[in-house]
């Protein structure tokens, strides 16, 4: 029962941690920033959960710790059914900060999570001490039940990630997981009882805390707290670095997310076989904790060429995602597995809920440490490779400081060097000679390269002559060819508006789309994009004609979707050109939710665009867009680029004298209007508004913050693996529509 309930509690508690970080990232934006918020929040909340308990646990005689662990599940459970609402408050804060006073913005978004997350956290964290109590009463150890808690958390990011999110949503899976932590907290008070033999008498209060006040003379050394810590944070900080290599090897999707989180948590939980291993053959927390460096350093150069052999693997998605697991596992696998060992170790080793309480929030705290040094100091300053090198090295060369042997100490020292040395002549030149991801066999000269917190970024020439800006391996965007809808993005919106003063363009890419919206004189331009690095590498393209530089140019640094939330401008024209909709964090840009933001920031008359990539898109989800676009923007259209077939949604909120297209007032304004002749221009319009309502109709499916419909699911995933032919099944869709625009088939089975 012990061990259902603790797998259970683990799986509950990183499922907790998947659904914090979506409404986080609603609530606050997606950056760098919002993410180091809720870790610290989350891991912060932890460290504090587990010294207070140590502390409490510590002073008091407790005979029953299922009650405790009841309790804390409890707490979980109930904190959990208010998430929704704690967030929406978290929201409604972030507008009158950034009115108010956005100095203060980072404090006051701490303070906010905190009070949302804060109480679930320290009780997660609480449970560490109540572990060790646990074990001695059942007759296990803290390491067996730290093993399971870990298991049942990589489950739990698969089962979340895969079937419960897909199938129920957010708030449906919040209230399951309330559900499984007041299950467990049910059990564990009704039918958990200490396992003692029949003489064994039980403990009496005073015989407990004379245990509890003896246990604290053995006090944790020094020494243990800083291997400890530095496990934490070379885990974490690797956990940053290694994930920009995997990213630009499986893409930044949602599921790619899980598989890499559940190759890390595996080899954690089975750290503490290792540490029970270690224990019966006398290796020392130190020992486990060099090897793992060692580890770290050799797989690193396996680990960033993971682009060059997924870029040419293409089979069924479960063989490519059971393929990804198993080459992740195999490669992080062993560094993990030793770098999880010592914690277990030690925390076998002591008895007393202080020093279990310590160890914890020691590692915890070198978590959070590991974490936000390596995105915000390392990743910048020295890129994703040499920072992987950096930590396999801070970890060999603290346990060789504490080694007291002076004969194991030269040995270690020189197998971490020779591993070093390894590690460097076998460098692929990532960020220097090579851009990661998919286009790498095509890449003939890399110009520039940029590691931010939030993600690398990098500008290279290809053999067919474009020029592409990869976002994490991923070429998101390009000059040449293939990109010639992008200044349509632009002109078109502002064609269709008889009197465009003030446009926005959210994701800025190369800025074309930009250049398309200044080129029909807007009198002011705002342009909002994640990334500061992106906005760096504008002047490697020459198609945005320095849009940058113009004094009707204002560019923001800021999520789009909070930046619709933060502001008090109305604008006449909003163009729509994030990242794939699959991407992690992107469905918050293509939900109902959203569009009624833009909604609310248009003038009257104001029309806003939104890209609809063909290629990227299974037919459902292509869809399930022009559902969501069409029930907020009823006057809308669907134009198709002429040269490279990339499809453009505009619509207005209400139709005016006209139905949008009927006429382009812009084409009357008496200048030129781009590449493309006035008739060229109308002929792109593939559909109307009785075409797109058709096609929502059939659809059927709206896109929502709660149901996250483009990022969580294997069916999700499954639509980029088999992308090649996508073009060619949307146009007959689309010429379907045409046919039946103005009088559906009556016949239910058309959808």
């Amino acid at each position: 029962m012990i061990y259902l309930l603790v797998l259970l509690s683990g799986a509950a508690a990183l499922s907790w941690e998947t659904l914090w970080q979506i409404e986080a990232s609603l609530a606050l934006g997606v950056s760098a920033m919002g993410t180091a918020i809720a870790l610290v929040a989350t891991m912060g909340g932890m460290t504090i959960g587990s010294l207070l308990m140590g502390r409490f646990m510590g002073q008091r005689s407790v005979q029953e710790p299922q009650r405790l662990f009841a309790a804390l599940e409890l707490v979980i459970g109930l904190s959990g059914l208010l998430l929704k609402a704690g967030f929406a408050q978290v929201t409604l804060m972030d507008r009158a900060i950034w009115q108010g006073t956005p100095a203060l913005a980072p404090a006051l978004y701490l303070l906010a999570i905190l009070a949302v997350m804060g109480p679930a956290s320290v009780a997660m964290g609480a449970t560490l001490p109540v572990f060790g109590r646990l074990a001695r009463d059942q007759k296990t150890s803290l390491s067996t039940l730290y093993a399971l808690n870990t298991t049942g958390a990589a489950v739990g990011v698969l089962l979340v990630s895969f079937a419960v999110l897909p199938l129920l949503g957010v708030e449906l899976s919040a209230i399951l997981l309330s559900c499984v932590n007041l299950t467990v907290a049910a059990l564990a008070f009704t039918l958990l009882r200490p396992h003692r033999a029949h003489s064994e008498p039980p403990a009496t209060d005073a015989a407990e805390f004379s245990v509890a006040r003896d246990d604290r003379v053995t006090a944790v050394r020094f020494s243990e707290y800083a291997i400890v810590f530095m496990t934490g944070f070379v885990t974490l900080g690797l956990e940053v670095t290694w994930f920009r290599a995997l990213r630009a090897a499986f893409w930044s999707t949602t599921d790619s997310f899980a598989i890499m989180l559940t190759a890390v948590l595996v080899p954690l939980a089975a750290g503490a076989s290792v540490a029970r291993w270690a224990t019966r053959h006398k290796i020392r927390a130190e020992q486990l904790l060099v090897w793992g460096g060692v580890a770290v350093l050799l797989s690193t150069p396996v680990l960033e060429r993971f682009d060059l052999f997924f870029a040419h693997y293409a089979h069924a998605y479960p063989v490519v995602a059971a393929t990804r697991l198993a080459t992740s596992l195999l490669t992080l696998g062993p560094a993990v597995v030793l770098l999880g060992g010592p914690l277990p170790l030690l925390l076998d080793r002591h008895t007393s809920s202080h020093a279990w309480a310590g160890l914890y929030a020691a590692s915890t705290l070198g978590s959070v440490l590991g974490s936000l040094g390596a995105a915000w100091i390392l990743l910048p300053a020295i890129g994703s490779e040499r920072s992987a090198w950096l930590m396999g090295a801070l970890a060999c060369a603290a346990a060789i400081t504490l080694i007291d042997v002076r004969r194991q100490r030269w040995l270690l020292l020189l197998l971490s060097s020779l591993a070093l040395v390894i590690a460097v002549a076998a460098q692929s030149g990532v960020g220097r000679t090579r851009v990661q991801g998919v286009l790498q066999a095509k890449v003939i000269r890399l110009l520039a390269a940029h590691d931010g917190p939030d993600a690398t970024i990098a500008v290279a020439d290809d053999a067919d002559g474009d020029r592409v800006l990869a976002i994490d391996g991923f070429s998101a965007t390009s000059q040449g060819q293939t990109t010639h809808y992008m200044e349509w993005m632009g002109r078109l919106p502002m064609l269709l508006h008889p009197n465009p003063e003030r446009a926005l363009v959210i994701c800025f890419g190369t800025g074309q789309t930009a250049n398309g919206v200044r080129n029909e004189n807007p009198g002011s331009l705002d342009i909002v994009e994640l990334s500061a690095g992106v906005f760096s590498m504008a002047g490697f393209f020459s198609s945005n004609g320095g849009v940058l530089h113009d004094r009707r140019v204002h560019p923001v640094v800021m999520d789009g979707r909070a930046w619709l939330r933060r502001t008090t401008n109305q604008y006449d024209v909003i163009t729509l050109e994030p990242m794939p909709p699959n991407f992690a964090g992107v469905n918050a840009l293509y939900s109902t939710e959203f569009y009624q933001l833009a909604a609310e920031r248009l003038r009257p008359g104001g029309v806003v665009t939104q890209w609809l990539p063909f290629h990227l898109l299974s037919l459902e989800d292509a869809g399930a867009i022009v559902a969501t676009f069409q029930r907020t923007f009823p006057d809308a259209l669907l134009w198709i680029d002429p040269v490279d077939l990339s499809g453009v949604l505009v619509g207005r909120v209400q139709a005016l004298e006209q139905p949008l297209g009927d006429t382009f007032p812009g084409l009357m304004r008496g200048q030129a209007h781009g590449n493309m002749s006035a008739e060229q221009i109308k002929r792109g319009v593939a559909l109307r508004s009785a075409g797109l309502k058709l096609w929502a109709d059939v659809a059927g499916d709206i896109i929502t913050d709660d149901n996250q419909l483009l990022a969580y699911g294997l069916h999700r995933s499954l639509g980029v693996m088999v992308a090649s032919d996508h073009m060619t099944r949307h146009l007959g869709v689309v010429r379907w529509m045409q046919q039946h625009e103005h009088g559906a088939p009556k016949n239910p089975a058309y959808r």
